[in-house]
């Protein structure tokens, strides 16, 4: 902890995804004074966590992770971030590689003040994903309002009148439509991978309706709804008549642990639907919650205390048997499902307001593979080889993991980063 044994600068590391693993990496070892490139796909960082309205162990609210790594990554001149960026390609060795980086136009420059007068006069709309679809956001937006940059995206989609509009709108010449996309290399040292995880596409998963049915929804779907910046401002309400929902029902492993989906335990989704029913609890008392599971795994003690709790509350039920098909009930839009009892042997009918499907996690690299020299498993995450170098991954690019889990990781693979220069 002495001078002489402060790192050296001549080395830079890469981050491939800005998420909360990404935040980690980087800060990890640009504190110790390794010069970092932070890429990220998306127009602001985050990640997933971003999107949920509180996380484990302790319930925090996403500002309470992001913020304070958002002062240490303004605080570092050390890191250098680039939004709206994907790697291309990774070329070379351990110590030494080449990273081509293309980033798209933002439209929006570093004038920005977040004061939203070109949101105001913009009238096209697009699907907002950061919403998982639930509504619409206007082409000229702030990705959601925690975003880091803090600063305006403007659409491709906008027309030509909007885009006249929005830049007459702006006082503070922040907007610029000549913006292209530019491609770029970068040369590196080490490239840590925090691609993160895609929720699981459960339009795929036939027998569950999602998708044919407005009140079937996922369970991503249901963090946004419980947020307060959310599509409905934090009120946990059905998508087809906004009615406050009465009877709930969580379809557990929906595409995970079945070998026609996701082969594996996706770790965190009992304990989302754990969360999910306090969300539901909080606002609504007498609602009844009905948990579809076939097995629930709570690891770690804080987890099972946090089981034994919902499963001493009376309007909490929980039924080891796997959801086999749903239907919508004509007229209403209430669900009705089948599942089997495994306990009792019984097959039970089921009608409720409801149903949220708790679909796993996917990796990013599943659906869009680094061209990178990496070995995957068959599931799409990546193995490291900590044998050969200079390329890792961290968090759930690695295995499936909540916050902490993917927090420990990360920094550990800023260290092995750090140890491919050091050699």
């Amino acid at each position: 902890m002495t001078t002489e044994n402060s790192a050296p600068v001549s080395g830079s590391i890469m981050v491939v995804g800005g998420g909360i693993s990404g935040l980690t990496t980087a800060l990890e070892a640009a504190e110790v004074g390794y010069e970092v490139f932070l890429i990220e796909k998306e127009a602001s960082l985050g990640g997933r966590v971003s999107q949920l309205k509180h996380y484990f162990p302790k319930l925090c609210p996403p500002t309470c992770g992001l913020e304070i790594n958002y002062r240490r990554l303004k605080d570092n001149k050390n890191i250098k971030v680039y939004t709206l960026s994907e790697v291309q390609k990774v070329d070379g060795k351990p110590g030494n590689y080449t990273v081509s980086v293309k980033t798209a136009p933002r439209y929006v420059n570093s004038n920005c003040t977040c004061c939203g007068e070109c949101a105001k006069v913009c009238e096209t709309e697009i699907s907002n994903e950061f919403n998982f679809g639930m509504d619409r956001r206007k082409a000229a937006y702030l990705p959601h309002n925690m975003a880091f940059p803090q600063r305006y995206v403007m659409d491709p989609a906008m027309g030509k009148d909007d885009r006249e509009k929005v830049k007459e709108a702006c006082k503070y010449n922040a907007v610029d439509f000549t913006m292209e996309e530019r491609t770029f290399d970068l040369k590196v040292g080490a490239v840590v991978f925090a691609t993160g995880w895609q929720p699981y596409d459960a339009t795929r998963i036939d027998n569950l309706g999602f998708g044919r049915y407005q009140n079937i929804i996922t369970n991503m779907m249901l963090e946004r709804l419980a947020s307060f910046n959310g599509p409905t401002e934090g009120k946990i309400i059905r998508p087809s008549d906004d009615k406050a929902p009465e009877t709930i029902a969580f379809a557990q492993c929906a595409g995970s642990r079945d070998e026609n989906h996701l082969p594996y335990c996706s770790y965190i989704c009992c304990m989302a639907s754990l969360k999910h029913a306090t969300y539901i609890r909080a606002q609504y008392p007498d609602a009844k919650i009905y948990i579809y599971y076939i097995d629930l795994r709570t690891p770690g003690r804080k987890y099972e205390n946090f089981y034994a709790k919902l499963k001493a509350d009376k309007n909490v039920f929980f039924v080891k048997g796997k959801v086999a098909e749903v239907s919508e009930e004509s007229g209403t839009g209430n669900i009705n499902l089948v599942a089997e009892d495994t306990i009792s042997g019984e097959k039970i009918r089921q009608t409720v307001d409801m149903l949220v499907l708790a679909t796993g996690m996917q990796p990013t690299c599943a659906i869009d593979k680094p061209a990178a020299d990496l070995t995957f498993d068959d599931e799409g995450f990546i193995i490291n080889d900590f044998s050969k170098g200079g390329l890792f991954a961290a968090g759930c690019a690695n295995k499936p993991a909540d916050v902490v889990t993917s927090n420990q990781n990360a920094t550990g693979m800023a260290l092995k980063a750090i140890q491919t220069l050091r050699r």
